[in-house]
């Protein structure tokens, strides 16, 4: 199978990139500087130059391979409206391109803010709908095309999916601890994060791709909930700081964009995931992945 990925150089999709190709699959990455070029074909993957702002590449790189993967995202947490509308458009011209194919479209979305509280499964809808909603809604409009002949599949990820060189959630976390000189959670911390190892997160997406069914909803999920105020333990100990919980209403002003996340619920199970793709994690804990975030 050649396979398309968006964000083939981010933090997961430069993992599900190498997934791929250890499993004797042809990658096209999509790059949009020379560096993630140069770093892409150096795993062995071929490139495709664009970003998602560039819907010519991205219906050229879906029309010309076998299945798309779609992990690239903005991120601009300062103006959300940007990534949102930057999400829509990528998921609505590849699965445009897609319909009647048959062939699969992995989109990417997380767990954080979906829930209340409670457990999520598998069989949750998001609550997400229209371009002015979370990620523009698209899980729900990838998920709109199963049944006009492309395989779409919503892949929820864990808000932290760690690993070594990771720069994501709980980098931001130590990086806030260390310039406030305190570790913070928020409120009383007891709302939950699931977590996931890189590396099982890029097995989790190559065994979607080959084999998941249309419409099928993913958690890529190892550990279904960790206790915010236990990561924020966990980081003060490690560094030497005090460990303090945060009004909700000022995590923002005072943590940084990273305090809206971490006071989301994100708890979820992936126990349907793990039967339909007969993935079975068993890269490190984020307990055990800690430390070298401290270093």
């Amino acid at each position: 199978m050649r396979v398309f990925i968006t964000g083939a150089s981010g933090w997961i999709g430069s993992h599900a990139v190498q997934e791929f190709l250890a499993a004797g699959h042809e990658v096209l990455g999509l790059a949009r500087s020379d560096a993630s070029a140069a770093a892409l074909r150096a795993r062995g993957a071929d490139v495709l130059r664009g970003d998602l702002d560039d819907l010519g590449s991205l219906r050229e790189g879906a029309r010309s391979t076998d299945g798309t993967v779609h992990l690239a995202n903005k991120h601009d947490f300062t103006d959300p409206a940007v990534s949102n509308a930057a999400e829509r458009a990528a998921v609505q011209t590849i699965a445009a391109e897609l319909v009647g194919s048959d062939r699969p479209l992995l989109v990417a979305g997380g767990l954080a803010g979906l829930g209340d509280g409670r457990l999520l499964t598998e069989d949750d809808v998001n609550p997400a709908v229209g371009p002015d909603s979370l990620r523009g809604g698209s899980e729900r409009l990838a998920l709109d095309h199963a049944d006009r002949g492309v395989r779409a599949i919503a892949a929820r990820f864990a808000p932290t999916v760690h690993g070594t060189g990771d720069h994501g959630f709980i980098a931001a976390l130590v990086a806030a601890a260390r310039a406030a000189g305190r570790s913070r959670y928020v409120g009383d911390g007891t709302n939950r994060w699931a977590a996931v190892h890189v590396t099982d997160a890029a097995r989790a997406v190559r065994l979607a791709v080959e084999s998941a069914p249309a419409g099928t909803r993913l958690h890529v999920v190892a550990e279904e909930g960790v206790r915010t105020r236990d990561i924020a333990t966990a980081i003060g100990e490690g560094l030497g700081l005090p460990v303090e919980p945060v009004d909700p209403a000022r995590a923002t002003e005072e943590i940084g964009w990273i305090g809206y996340f971490l006071g989301l619920p994100a708890a979820a199970s992936s126990d349907r995931t793990r039967a339909l793709l007969d993935w079975h994690p068993t890269g490190p804990t984020l307990a055990e992945d800690l430390p070298g975030y401290l270093a």
